[in-house]
């Protein structure tokens, strides 16, 4: 699998590799018709299935693990237990990660943050979360949210994939596959990964995480990259006109026209479809991409950082552009979020870099009549341990992973803002109350986008593969609007 860092390609394969990845464009030279004119990202027949709230989503997905215990499950019974072993009876002989399985003792560590209540709901809040704390009445949030895996990428792999093993469509794709998308001009699904706080334990990224699988290649997801150039070779090389560019592209389309009749191979097609795709960012990837006439009403909104390309409040501005204009689905992998010692220092970090961009893009799509119909969703892979991993003092300690039970918010199109689902024991530890599975998260996500997760099956390799896997899995129902 192909780590963000192996996007430096040569001009030949980007036309040859990445295209394969970019969002596609329907075979009008196939069919008889212009290919500027054409639809180029339909939905398949009677999608969706419903008619859903939701038109788009925005992922905004934690990478490594936010400690729910210093954000958003408040534990204040947790101060009289400091220091003290994780009774026998909370841990129940759970399963333990390879770090912390060698420990003689497991010593309980309350957040040392303090949190306040706020909105209409009442919803206690981390004090890291300032700017988060004045949107709550318009999420949903999720306190016992549970996975299989108890490391990051097969974790990773089993959100974003419904599946711990690689080569399963991403959400995205998914999404891209059944639903299509309103743009002629960007791809159906965009994958963001603005940089982290230097400092922070950053878990490598793969392409699996917004691949396309066993999908046509055209469904994976079209990174943008956080510096330099937003997509690679945007720009025509010396001599060559955009003329010349298109003159090339309608040639190489008829000679692969041509191909696809004689053999029939659907990689030709998804070839012919990148390769407009590529042509058509070349025009639409620098206007979407310049916020020189954002208000700066929006950009004060957003923060300072939202004029630093690459930052993750220009990546959540960007994500409003990118639904605002038509396309499907947006994801944001922040990076930063393992913090396995120094966590207090690490989580502040990662919760300065965010917290503003969360908020204001919740703001943001509301002030502007999108809210009712884009999905925002924000969570990790896991949790963290009420128990400490190494040496524990009031104000530094480290938690490790925890699929038991983590938070996850969803915001917007579909869902009932304000309400709180589930409940957890006094450590953080198990759910009491309302246990919600990765497959239920990717269920209600279906759902608000107007799609029966049982119904959406593609047969691959003989089987009928769900997002949302063989077993009994349902949209939440207590958070839907």
């Amino acid at each position: 699998m192909m780590h963000e860092a192996q996007f430096a390609l040569n001009r030949r394969q980007f036309f040859g590799e990445v295209g394969l990845r970019m969002g596609g464009v329907a075979l009008s030279c196939l069919m008889g018709k212009s290919a500027l004119a054409s639809p180029v990202h339909p939905s398949l027949p009677q999608f969706p299935h419903t008619a859903g709230k939701a038109k788009s989503i925005i992922y905004l997905h934690m990478n490594g693990g936010p400690s729910q215990l210093d954000t958003w499950d408040y534990k204040p019974g947790l101060r009289k237990h400091f220091g003290q072993n994780l009774p026998n009876d909370i841990r129940k002989g759970q399963r333990l990660s390879t770090m912390t399985s060698g420990q003689a003792k497991f010593p309980v560590a309350p957040s040392k943050f303090t949190f306040n209540q706020y909105g209409q709901c009442g919803r206690w809040v981390s004090e890291l979360l300032p700017h988060t704390a004045k949107v709550v009445d318009d999420i949903a949030l999720i306190k016992t949210v549970r996975t299989n895996a108890i490391n990051h990428d097969p974790a990773c792999t089993f959100v974003m994939t419904g599946s711990e093993i690689a080569g399963r469509p991403s959400l995205g794709s998914w999404l891209s596959y059944g639903l299509g998308a309103d743009t002629n001009n960007l791809p159906s699904f965009v994958a963001l990964m603005p940089r982290y706080p230097s400092g922070s334990n950053g878990q490598a990224l793969y392409s699996r995480l917004w691949g396309a699988g066993f999908l046509p290649g055209k469904h994976a997801g079209v990174v943008l990259r956080s510096a330099g150039d937003p997509v690679l070779y945007l720009d025509n090389p010396p001599g060559v006109t955009r003329d010349d560019r298109r003159a090339m592209l309608d040639t190489l389309e008829k000679l692969n026209a041509n191909s696809f009749k004689l053999v029939g191979d659907p990689d030709i097609q998804t070839r012919i479809a990148q390769y407009e795709m590529s042509f058509r960012l070349q025009a639409s990837v620098p206007e979407l991409t310049d916020l020189s006439k954002e208000s700066k009403a929006t950009m004060d909104l957003y923060g300072p950082a939202a004029k630093n390309p690459g930052s993750f409040a220009s990546s959540t501005l960007l994500a409003r552009r990118l639904v605002e204009r038509g396309v499907r689905a947006v994801q944001i992998m922040h990076r930063g979020w393992d913090s396995h010692g120094n966590l207090p220092a690490e989580l502040g970090n990662q919760c300065r870099d965010t917290d503003q961009g969360c908020a204001a893009l919740i703001q943001d799509l509301k002030q502007r009549g999108m809210l009712d119909d884009t999905l925002v969703v924000w969570g990790g892979e896991f949790g963290r341990t009420v128990y400490s991993q190494g040496a524990l003092t009031k104000g530094k300690y480290g938690r490790d992973h925890h699929p038991r039970n983590f938070c996850m918010w969803m915001a917007g199109g579909g869902i009932k803002g304000g309400v709180v689902h589930g409940e957890t024991d006094d450590f953080s530890y198990s759910p009491v109350q309302d246990p919600v599975h990765i497959n239920d998260i990717n269920a209600t996500i279906l759902h608000c986008l107007g799609i029966d997760h049982e119904r959406f099956s593609i047969r691959d390799q003989g089987l009928d593969v769900r997002l949302t896997g063989v077993e009994e899995a349902h949209p939440v129902k207590a958070i839907l609007a």
